[in-house]
């Protein structure tokens, strides 16, 4: 008789974590498990979940579309969900941005964008610009491309013979400033490393990728709007092409629909996924200006982008996309984020006494603190006690290493959000 096959979590070591909880079904912002647990997403089931689990109206436009068309190539043809999702991007990304490229999901979104960065140039007979500049501290994906520009990490140590080299550059981090600065007094001098390095070789260089207003895995890091403005400004007299990986922050995540618009800044491509259908099923989507795509647009076939995912622009994922955003026109989205934002700006502070919390930081819905450690990082030993804590109160969170995070669903209500709160707070008390 053959062994069972047992699947492979991602993120979970079989020797030392806890087996996997069988979740039966999920409303709201609760996951219910098979042995009768109700457990708060906190996390919104790694940063998808937008409006709640088993949406009603997701989930019917899910199943209305599956009645006419589930899927068809997207090369030569189109469907209505597609076209539909295009105008209602329209509505929100910058006027800028006037094409998008449908793929699978966050990590595919930015291999589209670096690819698209490199041709444009190649295309343009200047091949010499094929070079990409990323940030410390960055995380973009886990496919080749997307773990290049990633920082190095637990995630990308095993795979250093897979990545092509980058150059890298400062990340604002404030808590541990690059320069040893405080942020009340500098002038955002951490940008310095990538103005000379653009200086010197922005003749080599196709892109820049950043995160914009936070960088996620990294330790939900956040920066001063200032920050983007001048790497945007940057890119522009060097004529290098800003690309900005909003999988994490767009949607509303970060207060505004995406961070650039914090910033007012606008990249010259755009890389989605996450939480674009409201967290029902994956789908990447990456935009770029007019004068990204122009280079495209030749007799010569060898100016074709060749590049493409059997699943691109799926029908379901896109009703599911198209649902989620008429959720944002006709209930009061961006209200409850207020909310959410407001609950982290009186809580945040209060864990701020603990001494064993180091820093405390929020942008939008998510707030996030860090606790002092000496094994400081993913690996940290104080991550494994703190996960398990949380959950055995029915909370999920999953911190990283010694940074704690919170980003609910949006359907969160403020007694929901206070009780996380005091769940952590409990844990600092009790493990510190």
């Amino acid at each position: 008789m053959n062994p069972a096959l047992r699947i492979w979590h991602p993120f979970t070591n079989s020797a030392l974590d806890l087996p996997p909880l069988l979740v039966e079904r999920a409303e709201g912002i609760y996951l219910c498990t098979k042995d009768g647990r109700r457990i708060l997403d906190a996390i919104s089931s790694w940063w998808v979940n937008l409006h709640g689990h088993a949406n009603p109206r997701i989930a019917a436009a899910i199943a209305e579309q599956a009645r006419k068309l589930e899927h068809v190539i997207l090369a030569g043809f189109t469907h209505d969900a597609a076209e539909e999702l295009a105008e209602r991007l329209r509505k929100w990304v910058a006027p800028e941005l006037t094409h998008l490229f449908f793929s699978d999901d966050g990590s595919t979104a930015v291999e589209v964008a670096l690819k698209m960065a490199v041709q444009h140039f190649s295309n343009q007979q200047r091949a010499e610009k094929r070079e990409i500049v990323a940030l410390e501290h960055g995380y973009h994906g886990d496919t080749a491309g997307a773990m290049s520009v990633s920082d190095d990490s637990p995630f990308t140590d095993p795979f250093r013979a897979m990545r092509y080299p980058v150059h890298r550059v400062h990340s604002a981090y404030c808590y541990r400033c690059p320069v040893g600065l405080k942020r009340e007094t500098c002038q955002i001098e951490c940008v310095q490393q990538l103005e000379s390095l653009l200086a010197e070789g922005g003749e080599k260089i196709a892109a820049v990728i950043v995160e914009p207003l936070l960088q996620g895995a990294g330790g939900m890091i956040v920066h001063p709007s200032e920050f983007l403005q001048k790497v945007r400004a940057l890119c522009t007299k060097h004529d290098v092409l800003l690309i900005a990986d909003e999988v994490l922050t767009g949607f509303g995540r970060t207060g505004k629909m995406f961070a650039c618009d914090i910033a007012g800044v606008t990249p010259d491509l755009m890389c989605l996924s996450k939480g674009i259908t409201g967290g029902f099923l994956p789908m990447g989507v990456t935009l770029c200006t007019d004068g990204v795509e122009a280079a495209f647009r030749s007799d010569d076939r060898r100016h074709t982008f060749y590049h493409g995912h059997s699943y691109t622009g799926n029908a379901l994922a896109c009703a599911a996309a198209n649902a989620s955003l008429q959720i944002f026109d006709d209930e009061p989205v961006f209200d409850h984020i207020a909310t959410i934002a407001r609950i982290h700006s009186e809580r945040l502070p209060q864990l701020r006494e603990f001494p064993s919390v180091g820093d405390t930081r929020q942008i939008g819905t998510i707030g996030a603190l860090e606790l002092r450690a000496d094994d400081a990082g993913y690996l940290s030993a104080i991550r494994p006690k703190l996960y398990q804590f949380f959950l055995e109160r029915g909370v999920l969170l999953r911190p990283l290493g010694n940074v704690v995070y919170v980003l609910p669903p949006y359907v969160i209500s403020p007694d929901e959000l206070h009780h996380v709160y005091d769940v952590i707070g409990e844990a600092i008390q009790t493990l510190f």
